[in-house]
């Protein structure tokens, strides 16, 4: 299968994507959710779900619940998975790994201006994989997260615009596909990281937030040409997975309004 297919895949025929993450185990002891999620996964692509991001094991496990749902797999992980902040991370799989499995891509973190040598490994991994992904025609996601995995105090640039502009334009250089990245929800400086980036850009989830909050986010998003979210916990901690994926759907493929997004949430229900 050539890459241009395989992107097809990930993303819809509009060139967009609501990508559900259900990666944490390798990140994570809080996983509430994920299993539930990964088993009723083939559900959601009724209701607009174009991927899942999965772990390697996942994809062996699950492999009956996931057949026919678009799989990018997730080849790098935690190194301290009881430390909720990701403080090291190292590669455990690779390109062969997911074709293996029948994926459709592979995703990596790196940390531009990250401590301990976090930058310099994080590229050569990503590199890599760019190289391996040319290779076999297998598209490259790089979640691009300046200085570290979450946003802190220790970190005080991890959230600052220009340093996620620069960190995904980074991505793209060292030879990703996709990029999927920080962003703020304010449509013009969102607009200046995706123009930079050149590459599609997903953003990530975005914080655990009521519904309103958080399609204000994704409808500022998409405003700022975004081309989709891959969002975890939003979906699977969802009360009604099925209705915030719809509404979601609404939102990054059919344009629609946060008023729409809300009422086809409370309509649609599994």
């Amino acid at each position: 299968m050539d890459k241009t297919k395989r992107m097809n895949r990930i993303f819809g025929k509009d060139g967009k994507t609501i990508i559900v993450a259900l990666d944490g185990f390798g990140f994570s002891a809080y996983t509430e959710g994920v299993d539930f999620s990964v088993k009723n996964v083939k559900n959601l692509l009724k209701y607009g779900l174009n991927c899942a991001l999965v772990t390697y094991g996942q994809a062996q496990m699950f492999a009956k619940d996931l057949i026919d749902v678009p799989i990018v797999l997730r080849v790098d992980g935690s190194a301290d998975v009881f430390d909720n902040n990701v403080p090291d991370t190292a590669q455990f799989f690779d390109v062969t790994d997911a074709l293996k499995l029948g994926a459709d891509g592979v995703v990596c973190m790196t940390f531009p201006g990250g401590d301990k040598g976090r930058e310099e490994f994080s590229h050569k991994m990503l590199s890599s994989l760019a190289k391996q992904g040319r290779e076999w025609n297998v598209p490259v996601l790089a979640e691009t997260l300046p200085c570290s995995y979450p946003v802190i105090d220790a970190y005080p640039n991890s959230g600052n615009p220009e340093y996620i502009k620069t960190a995904a334009r980074l991505g793209a250089e060292y030879g990703a596909d996709i990029i999927k990245t920080r962003f703020t929800g304010n449509i013009e400086t969102d607009k200046k990281i995706v123009k930079n980036t050149i590459k599609p850009t997903v953003a990530l989830g975005g914080p655990k937030t009521d519904n309103k909050t958080y399609f204000e986010y994704v409808y500022n998003l998409m405003q700022a040409g975004v081309k989709g979210i891959a969002c975890g916990r939003n979906i699977t901690q969802d009360p009604n997975p099925v209705g915030k994926v719809a509404a979601l759907s609404a939102l990054i493929h059919d344009d629609a309004s946060v008023e729409k997004a809300l009422e086809i949430y409370s309509s649609v229900k599994a």
